[in-house]
């Protein structure tokens, strides 16, 4: 598929950065913002801070269109053997901000890749997936992919009222091969050699792409890391807009989008 997608890369700092897009201009952003600090990023999450990450929110409020999505993938250091909750003041502040808490989702990695400490805790395999929405949805394209062990037979089965009480399903179905995809996605983490060090995956970034805008619409990343979000956007013909501080990590990433 060819692409005809505009591309549009800013190297800075996403508060700064962010005043060059225009209010009320994202469809869809997709990013993952840097975690308390459970990786280091060439140095340049020294200045991260509850500030910081406040501030960003309400900005994407700002820029994003009624009916927009936020997906903030992210996850907690663990301090003292404990988590630090940051991605729970996230999403509550982002609610404060104007955003409803639209879903919360999981990412699933199969198999334990964090930092921390295991011997007072189970070994984390996950990572929060909120969905912010700006009022109701405009988009909602879900991806139908888990396999129905009952496919080809007629379904079947009662609805529960508001008292309570059951009814017979009234209209007869015959259950599809494929149901739709539960909100924990099951996904193994990408590594990339002497690159950004905390990659999500192509395929989790085009997944979200896919589920909540379309062909056309503007897509952000304004924690652009390696251009993982950017090669998705890119390849699913959405107009794109990148923001990236590190000069390294926007180097890969202007690299990896341009050869998408």
């Amino acid at each position: 598929m060819s692409s005809t997608s505009s591309i549009n890369l800013l190297k800075g700092d996403c508060l700064e950065m962010l005043r060059n897009v225009p209010h009320n201009s994202v469809d869809l952003t997709v990013t993952s913002p840097p975690y308390d600090n459970l990786r280091d990023y060439n140095g340049n999450n020294s200045s991260w801070s509850e500030e910081v990450w406040k501030g960003v929110l309400e900005k994407l409020y700002v820029k994003t269109k009624e009916g927009g999505v936020v997906v903030w993938v992210v996850g907690d250091a663990t301090v003292k053997g404990s988590e630090t909750g940051t991605s729970f003041k996230q999403a509550l502040y982002a609610m404060e901000c104007g955003f409803n808490l639209h879903d919360t989702m999981i990412w699933d990695k199969g198999g334990f890749s964090a930092v921390g400490s295991l011997r007072t805790r189970y070994a984390p395999v996950f990572e929060y997936m909120f969905v912010f929405s700006k009022g109701k949805p405009n988009t909602f394209n879900p991806i139908k992919d888990r396999p129905n062990k009952n496919a080809g037979k007629n379904a079947s089965g009662t609805i529960r009222q508001p008292d309570g009480s059951t009814k017979p399903m009234s209209k007869k179905m015959v259950i599809n091969d494929y149901g739709q995809r539960f909100n924990i996605w099951e996904q193994s983490p990408q590594r990339q050699k002497g690159g950004h060090p905390a990659p999500f995956p192509t395929k989790l970034a085009e997944d979200h792409i896919k589920s909540w805008s379309n062909e056309g619409d503007t897509v952000l990343d304004c924690f652009m890391g390696s251009g993982t979000t950017g090669v998705a956007a890119k390849n699913l013909n959405r107009d794109f807009i990148g923001i990236e501080l590190d000069e390294e990590y926007f180097k890969i990433a202007e690299e990896r989008i341009t050869n998408a």
